[in-house]
């Protein structure tokens, strides 16, 4: 039987500690098992959870172990588990009043939630219930960019007047009585039992399995993913001969000279025939059967001594290389090419840029679907 995976909190809390343990109580009572627990925060939030949740003696946090028959040992969680933002010269933040705290706060979810998500044999749990709406927000993006299929975020939800409240941190065992206060500041006795604590699952798609592999090397700059995330119509893909490779939002991918001459036919094609269409989307008047491919070998031909000046692969050469292309070894160049282009780019962008084909065989015709007006090839 396969050992069950372990499982991570990670929380963003700001100065209402209670939330976290709300949402363990919660998280427990739904039988789910906690292994460990990651909290990011600010400077002030940092101090509140150490001095009201981690007081060895009478923080709240052992208070509800302790209540509930917990072994303390069996989830990891102290001090070394908070993690303040720091901001570019490495000092804790106070609060996210500005701009360049929210991108502090940004890089802390992202990166955090990137080590985190390394591990395949752990499961997160993404708490987006502390701190102000911004650092769930962070979150919410960190977790939408590297979160996996079997990773979770909820929201915990707290009947109202025991909301926020400074001595409630979870439903004790036997019912206690709390002095609140009604809406016109009048103070009233209420009865821990009549309190309730209960999660929502929040709904969300992860892109993790459409980042090009490279993207998932390490965490990048905030800016940085964004940039490459987001669609721009200016950005090109650039066809560079002299230097052997493909580049598209700012990710260079080499691929092999026979490859490369392939790839740079389609590519000119595409750019070069003068369609009268003003648009590509939906048109495939480009597009070429096997036979105009091969009524094409020199053009593919030319393309591949300029690439490799002299330095030729002799297969590549032989009469079943780029240099004398067969349906079949056409066909396996593509297939090539198709993983060179997921492994560098994901799936969203190999999808634009892959040497597809179009229409049943005998007839199919095969072009780059990629708008005409994206694609720059360098000599």
């Amino acid at each position: 039987m396969a050992e069950k995976k372990k499982t991570v909190l990670l929380a963003v809390l700001g100065l209402s500690p209670q939330v976290l343990t709300e949402t363990l109580y919660a998280l427990h009572q739904e039988g789910e098992r906690i292994d460990a627990i990651h909290v990011i925060t600010t400077r002030p939030g940092k101090e509140a959870a150490n001095a009201v949740l981690l007081s060895p003696a009478d923080g709240r946090y052992f208070c509800y172990l302790r209540e509930y028959g917990l072994d303390p040992g069996s989830i990891a969680f102290s001090h070394h588990h908070l993690h303040c933002v720091r901001n570019d010269l490495g000092r804790e933040i106070e609060d996210i009043l500005y701009e360049e705290d929210n991108e502090d706060v940004m890089r802390a979810c992202l990166e955090l939630t990137f080590d985190l998500t390394q591990d395949n044999d752990t499961r997160l749990i993404f708490s987006i219930a502390g701190g102000r709406k911004t650092m769930t927000a962070c979150l919410m993006v960190a977790a939408s960019m590297y979160a996996r299929s079997h990773d979770r975020i909820c929201h915990v939800l707290v009947t109202p007047e025991f909301e926020n409240h400074p001595d409630f941190f979870y439903i004790p065992k036997i019912s206690a009585p709390i002095t609140l206060k009604d809406k016109h500041g009048r103070p009233y006795v209420r009865e821990t039992r009549y309190a309730e604590i209960r999660l929502v699952d929040i709904p969300f798609l992860t892109v993790r399995r459409l980042l090009a592999p490279a993207l998932l090397n390490e965490p990048l700059d905030p800016k940085e993913l964004m940039r490459l995330l987001i669609h721009r119509k200016t950005e090109d893909l650039v066809v560079d001969l002299p230097g052997g490779g493909l580049t598209w939002r700012g990710v260079n991918v080499p691929i092999s000279p026979a490859r490369l001459a392939l790839f740079a036919f389609f590519a000119l094609r595409k750019r070069d025939e003068g369609c009268a269409a003003p648009s590509c989307r939906g048109c495939d008047e480009c597009y070429l059967d096997f036979q105009g491919i091969s009524d094409n070998q020199e053009v593919i031909t030319d393309l591949y001594n300029r690439i490799t000046e002299g330095c030729r692969d002799l297969m590549a050469m032989s009469d079943t290389g780029i240099m004398g292309l067969t349906a079949e070894n056409f066909h396996a160049y593509k297939g090539k090419i198709r993983r060179d282009l997921l492994d560098g780019f994901g799936t969203v962008a190999a999808r634009r840029l892959v040497i597809e084909g179009k229409g049943r065989r005998p007839d199919t015709r095969y072009g780059i679907p990629l708008d005409r007006a994206h694609i720059r090839v360098v000599w």
